[in-house]
């Protein structure tokens, strides 16, 4: 497994990869998949978590630490101060809970670690850890973390070179960076599948156990 933000503004999932050109990708992963026998997955989420409690634990504590100046040196009633706090809060719940913005509240260590939570969560539900000789490799992208990585079972993983994967996702990333999105996916695709095909050629396994097209998660 590897995995490395993107360094750019990201938009939503069914955008980040336009709907003609996710056609390319699938095409990409079918032609991989005709050299091999191992399974390659392709996901794209808008986000791994909605954060919305970051947006209100932000808003709670300023609307806390705004009222303390109203406290200590002006004579307003408390009812008053009581209104003011529940305005700041009310405020700033909703102004914070906006995309972009309430990504930027969270430490980029969550950030990673619930992309990650998704990749894994998404490599078991679309069966990739049931794949014959464990062959299974999943390219993940979480639009609104921008995150990506690879998650390779353990039959392929143990047979690739360190630091294979964190070299394909760099160029992935680096395309993504640029704006060719579709690119560097299509080029991704056909690296994991350059691998595959060199550890598992066509006939070791059941071929094409799981679905070629790009999978899009709003």
């Amino acid at each position: 497994m590897t995995q490395r933000r993107i360094t750019r503004n990201a938009p939503k999932a069914h955008t980040f990869i336009p709907t003609p050109d996710d056609l390319r990708v699938s095409e990409a992963i079918a032609k991989a998949e005709a050299r091999t026998s191992g399974e390659i997955v392709a996901v794209v989420a808008s986000e791994s978590d909605s954060y919305l409690y970051a947006s209100f634990l932000w808003a709670a504590l300023i609307a806390l630490a705004a009222v303390w100046p109203l406290i200590y040196f002006t004579w307003v009633s408390v009812q008053w101060i009581y209104v003011f706090q529940l305005l700041v809060f009310v405020a700033l719940s909703w102004g914070l809970a906006q995309r972009p913005l309430r990504y930027r509240l969270v430490p980029k260590a969550v950030l990673a670690e619930r992309a990650h939570a998704r990749a894994v969560e998404q490599f078991l539900g679309q069966n990739l850890h049931t794949t014959a000789g464990r062959t299974g490799v999943l390219i993940f992208v979480s639009v609104a973390e921008r995150h990506a990585e690879i998650l390779a079972d353990a039959g392929i993983h143990q047979k690739v070179p360190e630091g294979t994967w964190q070299t394909i996702v760099d160029e992935m990333t680096a395309a993504i960076g640029k704006g060719h999105t579709t690119d560097g996916f299509v080029a991704a695709v056909e690296q994991v599948g350059n691998h595959l095909a060199k550890h598992f050629p066509p006939g070791s396994a059941p071929v094409n156990a799981l679905s070629n097209h790009l999978i899009v998660l709003n």
